[in-house]
């Protein structure tokens, strides 16, 4: 679909709904949510997800020519794609979506993502979060200048960060609540310096033992520097393991209280430079856990549902070639995934350029282009019915999408 009849399809989203996502252990009195409570979720895939594993373009043969290792097959092979519309087809370890994609309250944007091109996880995250590519003196985030817009007084949990510390995109003068979720691995006590020091000098010597003590300290520290890229990647976000656990708690913890209106959730585990896997592997793990999430968290909203958001993005997709570690390295454009109960949903929404050489970004990457602002703008426009002059204070120096 043209970026032009994405802008027209305002009926995308219809115009009564709006999300938001919150959750605190804490709140002990129960508050029934209002009819037309608005709701926004953003989940946000930190590392980089492949959205060309997500929603494949089964029938574009430069993507199997491209991915030896990591092409997921056609819909009529062996753990091949779940079709969708014919053309394009989804991870099959996201089965538990497929009910939403058949009752049209599950859409993907694809060919999206920022017009800044950095490779950089840090850079592209901050742009995203901010709402300002390119600005790296942004202070706040575009969800809590959001906040800012529709705050009430005496509210502490209108919006909610599910994690450890406050990203960006929640960052700014509102006041944002916190809670806790997933675990963070912890490293072994050999990776202490001080007693990685003793055994150093333990075994300093030429006899079989402290050799093969030598190389194995070699292959942990190999691993541990990988661990810690893969850590850096996920900016302090847990792993999408617990996923459907956090969701089920964040789920009955908005049916219970209509005052929670925004909420982020950070998942890590994305970043796939080595061993991707295909329909099968490291990848299509997170994405099972990733998939089983969302639709805990769609059942135990219920009747919440149906006026509730979920936005699913990444700070940009990964290189349409496969590398020689069986993985995918930083790319451009990626998809979005929305979901909601007033999602005109059943379609794949953007301009899908291709992925032949002479239509690739740098040559390397599927292009972008549909700006990931677009589709948030038009969330914010349907389901919170905010104007031009508020979004515009939500994406400074950004003109945004007529869909009016």
């Amino acid at each position: 679909m043209k970026r032009r009849k994405f802008i027209q399809q305002a009926s995308i989203f219809s115009a009564s709904s709006l999300v938001a996502v919150g959750a605190n252990v804490w709140l002990s009195r129960s508050i029934s949510a209002t009819p037309n409570s608005k709701r926004l979720i953003v989940i946000f895939l930190r590392g980089a997800v492949d959205g060309l594993s997500v929603v494949v373009p089964y029938t574009d043969n430069a993507y199997y020519q491209a991915r030896k290792r990591t092409a997921i097959p056609q819909p009529d092979k062996a753990d091949g794609v779940l079709d969708l519309d014919g053309k394009f087809g989804l991870h099959p370890s996201l089965a538990a979506l497929m009910p939403l994609w058949k009752q049209k309250s599950l859409a993907f944007v694809h060919a999206c993502g920022s017009p800044e091109s950095t490779r950089s996880h840090f850079d592209a995250q901050e742009y995203m979060e901010n709402g300002t590519p390119g600005i790296k003196n942004t202070k706040d985030g575009w969800m809590n200048r959001l906040l800012a817009l529709m705050s009430e007084e005496n509210n502490p949990i209108q919006a909610v960060n599910v994690g450890y510390d406050i990203p960006r995109i929640l960052g700014g003068n509102a006041p944002v609540a916190t809670i806790p979720a997933g675990h963070i691995a912890k490293r072994l006590p050999i990776d202490n310096p001080q007693l990685t020091t003793a055994f150093d000098k333990l075994y300093s010597g030429n006899d079989a033992l402290s050799k093969t003590y030598r190389d194995a300290r070699q292959a942990r520290k190999a691993l541990m520097e990988s661990d810690v890229e893969m850590q850096m990647a996920n900016n302090g976000a847990p792993l999408p393991k617990g996923f459907s656990r956090d969701a089920q708690r964040l789920a009955r913890l908005m049916v219970r209280d209509s005052r929670i209106e925004l909420a982020f959730i950070g998942l890590g585990g994305w970043d796939t430079h080595i061993n991707q896997g295909n329909s099968k592997g490291q990848l299509a793990q997170h994405l099972q856990s990733l998939g089983d999430g969302l639709a805990t968290l769609q059942k135990e909203l219920g009747a919440v549902y149906k006026d509730t958001s979920i936005i699913v993005l990444s700070e940009f997709g990964r290189t349409v070639k496969e590398n020689g570690n069986g993985g995918t390295d930083h790319g451009h454009g990626n998809v979005i995934w929305l979901l909601g109960g007033n999602i005109s949903g059943g379609q794949i929404y953007g301009d899908f350029p291709g992925l032949s050489e002479n239509q690739l970004h740098e040559k390397r990457d599927l292009a972008v282009t549909t700006d990931f602002r677009d589709v948030i703008s038009t969330v914010l426009q349907s389901h919170i019915n905010l104007d031009k002059t508020s979004i515009s204070k939500i994406f400074p120096n950004y003109q945004p999408v007529s869909i009016l």
